[in-house]
């Protein structure tokens, strides 16, 4: 395997480990953290508690959306020594969801978020290199 083709392999699995720790994390916390979204300040504890409970189903929701998207990102990276064309393609609509991830996370972790781009465009870009398109047939 090129070393193009070994770097983004790993890089794949890197931020599919990162998103499966984020999804975990909103999985195991919803309450707290749709209690830290949409509660109130100048509501009592037990309606903030309640507003948490509320809403705790769409933070799991997207926890667990995040976590499909960790899966596709981690078996595409596996699936790369069969050298299939459709697994390049599957690398390139990996990157282009990562970056869309960027933009939905900007909002709540922007110190954070210029390292996540940096990698988004790296994962969007490596796939089209030379060496790759040679690995796998492209």
């Amino acid at each position: 395997m090129p070393a193009p083709v070994s770097s983004l392999r790993v890089l794949m699995m890197v931020v599919g480990g990162l998103q499966a720790i984020l999804g975990l994390a909103l999985v195991t916390n919803s309450v707290a953290i749709a209690t830290s979204l949409w509660g109130e300040d100048d509501a009592s504890a037990y309606a903030r508690r309640a507003t948490g409970e509320d809403h705790a189903g769409t933070v799991v929701f997207v926890g667990i959306l995040i976590l499909a998207i960790a899966a596709w990102g981690i078996l595409t990276a596996l699936k790369f020594p069969t050298r299939h064309p459709n697994v390049r393609n599957s690398a390139i609509a990996y990157g282009w969801t990562a970056l869309a991830f960027t933009v939905a996370l900007w909002a709540f972790l922007s110190v954070l978020i210029l390292i996540w781009l940096i990698l988004a465009i790296l994962l969007t870009v490596r796939p089209n290199q030379p060496e790759c398109r040679a690995w796998f047939g492209g």
